[in-house]
């Protein structure tokens, strides 16, 4: 089996399409895409597929969330969720990378995809010299602050259906980092969250989507035919299932 970050060959590689939304896109709308999308990717249909956007302020609940991490239930809407984890919260200035990926024709092993997932973010990172690094014990990528300190600076939540994974990642480029105080986030109280603009970098979202998109190929694969399709969301969603 190839170590983890080491792509597979180009010719066992399928294109990957690639969305991004310039407008902040509901949840609810995103996890009908997904639902839709992975379906056809399992029956064959469709391709793997990265989608990166921003969501509206709002509170989502992973499978291992614990009620008294929920600190401000009415500061904005909540919403169960299906990936692992715990809470999270996602809004301006935060892109979400949503991977429906299948893994039946890359490692078929979750525990590597999880460590390629974080070793997206480490390079995509690294582009703005952030070392960005895993913490045993604790999901996502954080930043040494200096002096004992450590912040998150991107969350990583996984489900897998039959093989095929989705959801993804959540790197802070320039959120409002307060509205953090709401929750717990996912469980780890006694470290704090940061962003690109909070460590003083000018990054733009064109910026950070250029980086994704080159740390994407340089872990996962490149393309065989790389080619933007922009497939349609609005399309699909009204007729995913529950």
């Amino acid at each position: 089996m190839a170590a983890p970050g080491a792509p597979l060959s180009e010719s066992k590689l399928q294109p990957v399409e690639w969305r991004i939304d310039d407008t902040p896109v509901a949840y609810p709308d995103a996890v009908a895409f997904m639902d839709q999308r992975v379906a056809q990717i399992r029956a064959g249909t469709a391709r793997d597929a990265v989608w990166l956007l921003e969501h509206p302020s709002l509170y989502t609940a992973g499978t291992s969330a614990q009620a008294a991490d929920l600190i401000q239930p009415d500061r904005f809407p909540v919403y169960k969720s299906g990936r692992g984890g715990q809470y999270t919260y996602h809004g301006p200035g935060q892109r979400v990378g949503y991977v429906m990926l299948d893994l039946r024709s890359r490692k078929n092993d979750l525990r590597c995809y999880v460590h390629d997932l974080e070793e997206w973010i480490i390079r995509t990172l690294a582009s703005f010299n952030v070392q960005g690094e895993r913490r045993e014990g604790r999901v996502g990528i954080w930043v040494d602050r200096g002096h004992g300190r450590e912040d998150k600076i991107a969350a990583i939540g996984v489900r897998v259906r039959q093989w095929v994974a989705f959801h993804g990642i959540a790197i802070n480029l320039d959120p409002d980092l307060s509205h953090f105080e709401g929750i717990v986030p996912c469980g780890i109280a006694e470290h704090g969250v940061t962003s690109l603009a909070d460590l003083g970098l000018p990054v733009t979202m064109a910026d950070l989507d250029v980086a994704l998109r080159a740390a994407f190929e340089e872990v996962f694969g490149r393309e065989i035919a790389p080619q933007e399709t922009s497939f349609d969301s609005s399309a699909t969603a009204a007729s995913a299932p529950a």
